[in-house]
């Protein structure tokens, strides 16, 4: 990560479309709705140029005492930090996303001479159309607030997002003993501490009992979770039904439908009614829990290409992958190369084993970590309201009692039928209610209107003694279920969130131990991994080392890549990443179409989770 002075980078901004505002001059009418845009008053634009004057002089202030501005180059971190990247907004759902650009520029940050280098496309999470970006311009990444004393107060926490000196690139030759002149300044996510044993398998991190480090799968270990807060941060988007209805008009089915005892079979009386492919409500009437269902549909860019001649297939019912729209990017050089290819074939001229298994990008690790979210609008006093998460088998659920209000949850199997937490007192009552459901790291989560449900126990489940938890079955086609009992209830704003999942790599078996899931694969092919690969990687860290992993797992240099060293010393450590202050500023002020150079992205200015 390149060190910088606070304003010394410009930053160049998006056209009008990438922001979704329209192409017309203050004073204008907007062609698409007649509106009359207004020029702000004096007032206004006073007070935005007091709060960016006082944000920079904040900046400068904090670097001379505590803390210091960074700029992130590169998208290691992706999404949590955004390196140089492009901004685009689909053409076909609407939905916008980022893609990087690193890759057009060198590591001093100058632009590359070739323009096999530039980034063509992009592929949106949602529809998966593949748009082309060939005018779009790269914006730099976001300016940070390192706290440099952070560390001299108190000891490094596990999931921190911490900065440091790349121990692999001294500026000497041979380097200093102390090692404190390395030139790069990195950044990641505190992942080991000093004395841990971490293992990264199927996804997830695991602390590995330094007694039975040697015995491999019989060793004691036990899952690293993440604190509520940064849990939520960390989350990835999978499916937002809110661009359903844009998404439908291409004739891709929906993902979200009630679900029929056989098919074919009309809808009951009283069962789920759907507005506008958006928008589920049912009166309550009927007997028995009426279930909403989401499947995981989502077309390839091969059956994107097909629509243009009205001949694509429907897409088939898959796994959710460890997909990330942020790494789609493409470089002149890729998509000449993947022109008159089979997509579903392995291509051995790609050294990129995660590309070469996957040129179109749609991932290639399952991922059954998941969370749903959603506006849930309760309009009767009884009956109740049931949230699904399927996992390799096991169903769980989180269920509200609409009379009292109490919320409860269970894991499906005869081992867990005594384990059900509830929370004693009411936590969902008539009105309007955001909910988030999660099932992560071997633990069940529930936020309510913002704030984190506690119940009368621990929610994390533990070990199931069921190895299929681990791996897929049919049931996670179907991953996600809301359920009606008896209520009367409208639910919208509904998203499928999936957890970070880690690839199991090491600098020394480059193309990493997992299990890899093919696009057209009904279930992921455990045969196909080596059988010597143990299906898991482990780091053991002795005083004052410190293991670190980027958030996009499959493009980040990080610890498990680095060689025989994989760990940060503590002299290297700088601080703590506190606040977002600056990302890439817009070039207008949103929504009145007024030019205004460098206007803030409030929008992105948040604490670094």
């Amino acid at each position: 990560m390149t060190k910088r002075k606070s304003g010394g980078a410009k930053s160049r901004s998006p056209s009008a479309a990438s922001i979704g505002l329209s192409e017309t001059r203050p004073g204008e009418s907007s062609p698409a709705t007649g509106v009359h845009h207004l020029l702000p008053s004096a007032a206004a634009l006073r007070e935005t140029i007091e709060s960016v004057a006082i944000a920079f002089i904040l900046a400068f202030l904090f670097r001379t005492f505590e803390a210091e501005a960074f700029v992130i180059p590169t998208g290691s971190m992706a999404p949590t930090l955004m390196g140089r990247h492009k901004d685009v907004v689909c053409p076909k759902c609407g939905y916008p996303y980022q893609v990087s650009a690193s890759e057009e520029v060198n590591t001093d940050g100058s632009a590359k001479e070739s323009n096999d280098c530039l980034i063509v496309s992009g592929t949106c999470p949602m529809c998966r159309y593949t748009k082309p970006l060939d005018k779009d311009t790269p914006y730099n990444g976001d300016r940070i607030l390192v706290n440099k004393f952070a560390y001299q107060i108190e000891e490094p926490k596990q999931w921190d997002v911490i900065v440091f000196k790349y121990p692999g690139d001294p500026l000497t030759d041979p380097p200093s003993p102390d090692r404190t002149d390395s030139r790069t300044n990195f950044i990641k996510r505190l992942i080991g501490l000093p004395g841990d044993t971490i293992r990264i398998e199927d996804g997830d991190i695991w602390l590995v009992d330094r007694k039975d480090k040697n015995k491999g799968d019989n060793a004691k270990k036990s899952i690293a979770r993440k604190p509520g807060p940064k849990l939520l941060a960390m989350l990835q988007p999978v499916f937002d039904n809110d661009y359903m209805p844009r998404i439908a008009e291409y004739g891709w089915p929906a993902r979200w439908y009630p679900e029929r005892e056989s098919p074919g079979e009309g809808r009951a009386a009283g069962a789920w009614q759907v507005d506008n492919s958006a928008t589920f409500s049912i009166d309550g009437t009927a007997k028995g829990e009426q279930w909403l269902r989401y499947h995981h549909r989502a077309p390839s860019p091969q059956q994107w290409r097909q629509v243009d001649g009205q001949s694509a297939p429907a897409p088939i019912p898959q796994l959710i992958t460890d997909f990330t729209a942020y790494d789609t990017g493409k470089t002149r050089e890729r998509e000449k190369a993947a022109q008159g290819r089979n997509p579903n074939e392995f291509d051995a001229r790609w050294t990129d084993a995660s590309y070469a298994s996957d040129p179109e990008g749609l991932g290639v690790h399952w991922v059954g970590d998941l969370a749903v979210e959603c506006t849930a609008d309760v309009e009767s006093p009884s009956g109740a309201l049931a949230f699904e998460l399927r996992k390799g088998g096991r169903q769980f659920q989180c269920r509200f009692d609409l009379s009292t209000g109490k919320a409860s949850l269970s894991v499906s199997g005869r081992d867990m039928a005594d384990w059900q937490p509830t929370m004693p007192a009411s936590v969902l009552g008539h009105g309007s209610h955001k909910i988030i459901f999660s099932n992560c790291d071997d633990e069940l989560r529930l936020w309510v209107d913002g704030g984190e449900v506690s119940f009368d126990k621990k929610t994390a489940y533990g070990d199931l003694k069921d190895l299929k938890n681990r791996q897929p079955d049919a049931s996670d086609l179907e991953p996600v279920g809301v359920a009606s009992s008896g209520a009367k209830v409208k639910i919208s704003h509904l998203r499928v969130l999936r957890d970070i999942y880690y690839n199991a790599d090491r600098w020394d078996q480059p193309g990493g131990h997992d299990v890899w899931y093919r696009y057209g694969e009904a279930l992921p092919d455990r045969a196909r991994t080596p059988a010597h690969f143990p299906g898991y990687v482990d780091f053991s860290l002795e005083k004052d080392q410190f293991f670190v992993l980027g958030d996009n797992s499959a493009k980040s240099k990080d610890g498990r890549l680095w060689g025989r060293e994989f760990w940060v010393p503590r002299d290297l450590l700088i601080g703590k990443a506190m606040f977002i202050y600056w990302p890439h500023s817009w070039d207008r002020i949103p929504y009145v179409n007024i030019p205004f150079p460098y206007f803030p992205n409030f929008s992105r200015m948040r604490l670094v989770r």
